[in-house]
């Protein structure tokens, strides 16, 4: 049996949330790039996370942020996870070593020579997504998941999972999946009924 991280992301609401964890999610995203049709408020968001059961992990989504601010929001929300969704170099996640969080660095992907750039971040984990050049995630669009190959690094993977491709993701082996858009109804709102399909089609694979 393989076991996997399902991380949900771009959660706006708590009654979004409170499914999502039911149904099995490890983590949940929130997304504080304000340019996002998934943004959210951190004040909003910490209101939400304050509600939520300590086991589940609590990911923020920022896209070329400043410092200072991103250690702010972390703050505020209590964030288990600080995912970078922008240009930010491996300079830059350096930045983190020294605060309690884990660190995720997402790579675009266009081709095998962007997921080798994966070695140059020293970070908790890679988030592998979709390359699309007007925007940072939640495009639905996928990648060619055949050039992964073998990273010595914790693998999120990301870009158009849905219910019905989700049990192949899995079987890729990657520590964890992402799921945004394939799960919605609409741009910052979860499709209930498709949520659930994707953890059952997938139950078998996290036993």
């Amino acid at each position: 049996m393989l076991i996997v991280k399902v991380k949900i992301c771009g959660i706006t609401n708590y009654k979004d949330a409170v499914a999502a964890i039911d149904m099995g999610a490890d983590l949940l995203g929130f997304n504080f790039y304000s340019k996002s049709p998934r943004y959210i408020a951190p004040a909003k968001a910490a209101g939400i996370i304050n509600k939520l059961p300590a086991f589940i992990d609590v990911a923020g989504v920022f896209v070329n942020e400043a410092l200072e601010k991103i250690h702010e929001t972390k703050n505020l929300c209590q964030l288990d996870w600080v995912q970078l969704h922008g240009d930010e170099g491996p300079e830059f996640c350096k930045e983190f070593l020294s605060h309690n969080v884990k660190l995720m660095k997402a790579i675009r992907v266009r081709d095998q020579s962007d997921i080798q750039r994966a070695e140059d971040y020293f970070t908790d984990a890679i988030l592998l997504d979709a390359f699309a050049p007007d925007k940072y995630g939640g495009t639905g669009i996928t990648f060619d998941w055949n050039i992964i190959g073998h990273i010595g690094k914790r693998i999120f993977l990301a870009g158009g999972i849905n219910p019905d491709n989700a049990a192949a993701a899995v079987k890729l082996g990657v520590y964890g999946i992402d799921v945004c858009s394939g799960v919605e109804a609409k741009p910052g709102k979860k499709d209930h009924k498709k949520m659930k399909k994707l953890f059952e089609n997938i139950r078998y694979l996290r036993a």
